[in-house]
């Protein structure tokens, strides 16, 4: 389920960011924005560690939320759509 996921945006063990922004349907700079990242940072340096260790935090709650959920689309739609209670805000 999750391994899809990870088999889409990976390149060898590197998490490709535009690859997870089309997967995530996000602009590419969305996506920096949500890991607090320079866009250009992203893409002139997508295997530098702190790109890879940002990108990676996203994936973790992406792939702790498939495994409740069961289903990798249902986990996509609540981390962008579904606000957390309290907080007024989605996860994304």
């Amino acid at each position: 389920m999750i391994a899809a996921f990870l088999d889409d945006i990976r390149d060898h063990d590197m998490i490709r960011p535009r690859r997870m922004a089309e997967r995530l349907r996000l602009p590419l700079t969305r996506l920096a924005k949500l890991a607090q990242l320079n866009r250009n940072t992203m893409a002139a340096k997508p295997g530098s560690p702190t790109v890879q260790a940002r990108l990676g935090e996203i994936v973790r709650i992406i792939a702790r939320a498939a495994e409740l959920s069961g289903d990798e689309g249902r986990a996509i739609i609540w981390f962008r759509h579904q606000p957390l209670p309290g907080f007024g805000k989605t996860p994304e």
